[in-house]
């Protein structure tokens, strides 16, 4: 009997709420139970490591850009020392290359004044042996200073080519030297990007709050190990705040994003919060199995978010706690006043 009595409350008190709905959609309103809800950021490693400190409490207020932990990095500190020392060292090479290019052209330049000396005196010498050549047909000069002109020609001959040779060499010992100094440069470039890598990850061993908000668990503590990606600390961004609460499909599709909502929650039911619709789902988030009749239609439910607005929710961010239950109340007529009971009041 007792069980029969309160299962007829139940029912009476069902009814009682689906009339009182239905006539508050009458009155352009429809309402849905929620929960305020805030958008939460785990606060998590990057890499492997030992967790050095963490510096702040459950519940502290934090900025963005805020520190809020540190990793150890000792040995990412040694990493930097040894990759600067190779930067150091690939920078001494570029300067080594260079002087070794700067030899090979003045090694080069003078293989080039060898040529011309050697070519002024192949001149000189062919010069003498035209002159030689027609005494001794004239019989005026022996024969033997005749060959001696024609074996030094030959010689210079020989001379210039050689110098030649010499200066193409150096030409090539100029490329080589070249190829040295794009090859030196090149380990420079190499090992400011690995300097610049380990800076990277000496600045995300220190993590910084991505957005303001409240710490609201700390998940580690200092001295722990934690693997890649291990959670150091949850953050709430309480910028960030809505209700989730569902609506059926008849009035889902008459609530636009903008619209304006009254928040009721249980624990404070005579202030009323204002927000915005910022949300409609476009597909029904349940529905039953067999969509036959009018009044099984009614049974699709769309998901609706209201957001409180941000500069509200910096005003009184003490009182913003998530998980409150409460009533969210639509405007399907934005022409048509609030009732008394939901008109926008001083938030606590």
């Amino acid at each position: 009997m007792l069980v029969s009595a309160v299962l007829i409350l139940a029912l009476a008190g069902a009814y009682a709420w689906m009339q009182w709905s239905a006539k508050q959609q009458d009155n352009g309103l429809a309402g849905g139970n929620g929960r305020i809800e805030a958008t939460e950021v785990d606060i998590a490693t990057k890499y492997a490591g030992r967790v050095a400190e963490v510096l702040v409490q459950e519940g502290d207020f934090v900025q963005q850009g805020q520190p809020l932990a540190r990793m150890q990095v000792d040995s990412l500190l040694a990493q930097r020392r040894e990759a600067q020392a190779g930067m150091d060292q690939a920078r001494q090479s570029v300067a080594a290359a260079r002087a070794q290019v700067a030899l090979r052209e003045s090694e080069h330049a003078a293989a080039q004044a060898q040529i011309v000396q050697r070519e002024a005196d192949l001149d000189a010498a062919q010069r003498r042996a035209t002159r030689a050549d027609t005494l001794a047909r004239q019989g005026a000069m022996p024969l033997q200073e005749l060959d001696d002109d024609r074996a030094r020609v030959r010689g210079l001959q020989a001379a210039v080519k050689a110098a030649q040779a010499q200066a193409q060499a150096a030409q090539a010992a100029i490329q080589a030297a070249r190829t040295q100094v794009d090859s030196a440069q090149s380990a420079v470039r190499a090992a400011e990007a690995t300097v610049q890598r380990i800076e990277a990850d000496l600045q995300d061993s220190q993590l910084i709050a991505p957005r303001e908000g409240r710490v609201q668990l700390l998940l580690a503590q200092p001295g722990e190990v934690l693997g890649a990606g291990g959670k150091v600390l949850n953050l709430v961004d309480l910028t960030d705040v809505y209700m989730s609460f569902f609506l059926p499909e008849t009035v889902a599709g008459r609530v636009a994003l903008g619209s304006e909502v009254r928040i009721v929650l249980d624990a404070a039911p005579q202030y009323v919060i204002p927000a915005q619709v910022s949300f409609v789902a476009s597909t029904a988030q349940f529905t039953p199995k067999t969509v036959e009749t009018a009044s099984e239609r009614q049974k699709l439910m769309f998901r609706v978010k209201a957001r409180i607005a941000a500069q509200l929710l910096r005003q009184y961010r003490e009182q913003v706690k998530t998980g409150l239950p409460g009533m969210a109340w639509v405007r399907l007529d934005p022409a048509q006043d609030w009732p008394e009971h939901l008109r926008k009041t001083a938030a606590p």
